[in-house]
């Protein structure tokens, strides 16, 4: 898969948010990356996307100035999971939710009901 492809199939996981997300995230960026940073790395083995902030439950009233969230999608621990195209790009949609999940400071069960996991 091209950078394009995996770059494209990400986009289209962020285009088919819901507009209540859309409405909700603040102050984040994504970023594709090859693999994990040694620090990232250091989070966990398999690796597919991490991300890197304050979540927007954790945000007080002194939230303000600092430097935009990231959430980081990784391509080749995605591509290493040996998934058929359909597959893979489910993957990436669920690595995109799962991440957006966590900014805007869900846990795993509200995951389960949105079907994010």
């Amino acid at each position: 898969m091209t950078d394009a492809e995996f770059d494209r199939i990400v986009g289209e996981a962020l285009d088919s948010l819901p507009e209540w997300v859309n409405e909700t995230m603040d102050n984040i960026v994504f970023a594709i990356a090859d693999w994990p940073s040694p620090e990232q790395a250091s989070e966990g083995d398999g690796l597919l996307g991490i991300y890197e902030g304050v979540s927007l439950l954790d945000r007080g009233n002194d939230y303000s100035a600092v430097l935009p969230d990231t959430i980081t999608i990784f391509k080749q621990p995605h591509l290493a999971l040996g998934l058929d195209p359909d597959e893979l790009r489910n993957e990436i949609r669920v690595t995109v939710l799962h991440e957006i999940a966590h900014h805007l400071g869900m846990d795993e069960e509200r995951l389960h009901e949105l079907g994010w996991d």
